[in-house]
């Protein structure tokens, strides 16, 4: 299902990602629903699509995702 706010992404993505990373996998999930909907794995296929997203910007630390050095983490 595609998420119309930050605050209806799953819990796991909204205590790990800051705003902003929230923001990209959002977009990013909600375009690759719409995108591979006739697959019958979309979801997964979405899941996967926004945390690539998310990784172009930022890097895992500890329990965290913390902009990539050298990234502008600017809101969306």
């Amino acid at each position: 299902m595609p998420y119309e706010a930050n605050s209806d992404l799953p819990e796991p993505v909204r205590h790990s990602l800051p705003q902003h990373g929230q923001s990209i996998y959002r977009e990013a999930f909600n375009h690759a629903w719409q995108t591979y909907r006739g697959d019958p794995r979309h979801e997964e296929i979405a899941h996967r699509v926004a945390w690539a997203a998310v990784k172009k910007l930022y890097v895992k630390s500890g329990g965290h995702w913390v902009p990539k050095r050298g990234a502008v983490a600017a809101p969306v």
